[in-house]
């Protein structure tokens, strides 16, 4: 097959093959996204087929995802390739997307394209994608499908899984089991409250710039005060000198200056163009309104009666590093709780060998919260071995251990 790898300089050896290339979406079209795919390292006919997206919007898969968190070839100080011996292709075959386009190897040969970015065209754009590259790979097809998405890929996952969903009815059958999602931004309001409480707790801020921004940033509008900014700025002061990606790891000192320049992106990330079309308030607002509508559709009767698609057809998980500062737990937990969804099964410890690997709290309709303890932002990076115990146990729809072993 022509996107077969077979000269990857410095790649160590290995009893399974990965492709690369550019699958276009739409003939009449004119853009193309790049993909590496790996086969999974034993069976690989057998195993489950993953989608890995990653965040930012514009990080990608590939430099992050592919080489630096679950491939099978790591990139280390030197610019060598290592093989990584917690790669999640040992337990499936992992697709690893540049989405959207212009990131990464992806692209547009329509500048107009980049006008119309926005979460509802990526999830067409990652939609059309599989399309294709399941007529490059017709031997996927049968095999179980899940997505993953870490940071925004909060949003990229359910919204593509969502696609699918709904055009499985009519259109080429794709036989999604299930999505997950790590360190997730989710919800922008929620997100941010768990960004400066995180920071309070772990004495990054002071308790009175905490209470600046408790009490004069309402992250639901695009329109802040002045005090709010203040405070803000204060709060991407204090992040300056460590990384808010994993409070507790070393920084990076190689390009000083950038990296600081470069921080107050923090609270600019979270914020998407959908985001802030659906924050700011029309002139008959009602500000009863979200919350009632939410107990409403959250009705069990209801969600039967409208044939909502999630309860009981697909497993879900969200896990968190816990010493991410950017998308902390307290941000997934915070967001959670609006959902008002039943506990099956309490917050408890799981195990790794003879190591706590984190917490997890069980939900009703298939739902999994799970953090990974010591691991930051990516991670896989920092907790390889407690990152793929996680994966390998969702894919088999096995609680995670509740004792040492």
């Amino acid at each position: 097959m022509q996107d077969i790898v077979k000269n990857l300089p410095g790649q160590p050896p290995v009893n399974f093959n990965h492709y690369a290339g550019h699958v276009k979406l739409r003939p009449e079209e004119e853009k193309a996204l790049f993909y590496w795919f790996f086969e999974a390292q034993e069976a690989s006919s057998s195993k489950p087929l993953v989608l890995w997206l990653n965040g930012g919007p514009g990080c990608s898969s590939v430099a992050f995802g592919a080489a630096q968190e679950i491939g099978p070839f790591l990139v280390d100080q030197d610019q060598r390739i290592k093989f990584n011996k917690f790669s999640w292709n040992r337990v499936a075959n992992i697709i690893f997307l540049e989405s959207p386009i212009s990131v990464g190897f992806s692209y547009t040969n329509n500048s107009d394209d980049l006008s119309k970015l926005g979460d509802r065209m990526v999830a067409l754009d990652n939609y059309n994608f599989l399309i294709g590259w399941f007529e490059r790979f017709p031997r996927f097809k049968s095999h179980e499908f899940y997505i993953i998405g870490e940071s925004y890929g909060g949003h990229y996952a359910p919204q593509l899984a969502e696609i699918i969903h709904e055009r499985n009815k009519n259109g080429p059958y794709i036989n999604l089991k299930g999505f997950m999602m790590g360190n997730a931004v989710i919800n922008n309001p929620t997100d941010l409250k768990g960004v400066f409480d995180f920071a309070l707790y772990h004495a990054i801020i002071s308790k009175e710039v905490h209470h600046g921004i408790r009490e004069n940033c309402d992250f639901r509008t695009i329109d802040m005060t002045r005090e709010c900014t203040l405070n803000l700025a204060k709060l991407l002061n204090a992040y300056s000198d460590i990384d808010i990606f994993n409070i507790y790891s070393p920084v990076c000192l190689l390009d000083f200056e950038t990296q600081v320049s470069s921080t107050p992106n923090v609270v600019h990330y979270a914020v998407s163009e959908s985001d802030i079309e659906n924050m700011i308030p029309s002139v008959a607002y009602d500000p009863c309104k979200v919350t009632q509508v939410q107990k409403y559709f959250n009705k069990k009767d209801v969600q039967k009666a409208i044939h909502a698609w999630f309860p009981k057809m697909l497993d879900y998980t969200l896990c968190s590093g816990e010493n991410d500062g950017r998308v902390p737990f307290l941000s997934t937990r915070y967001g959670l709780q609006e959902l008002q969804l039943n506990v099956t099964k309490e917050w408890r410890a799981w195990f790794e060998g003879r190591e706590v690997g984190g917490w997890v709290e069980e939900y009703v309709g298939g739902l999994n919260f799970a953090t990974i303890r010591g691991a930051g932002h990516q991670a896989p990076i920092f907790k390889p071995r407690e990152a793929l115990s996680l994966f390998s146990h969702f894919l088999s729809a096995q609680p995670l251990p509740s004792s040492r072993f």
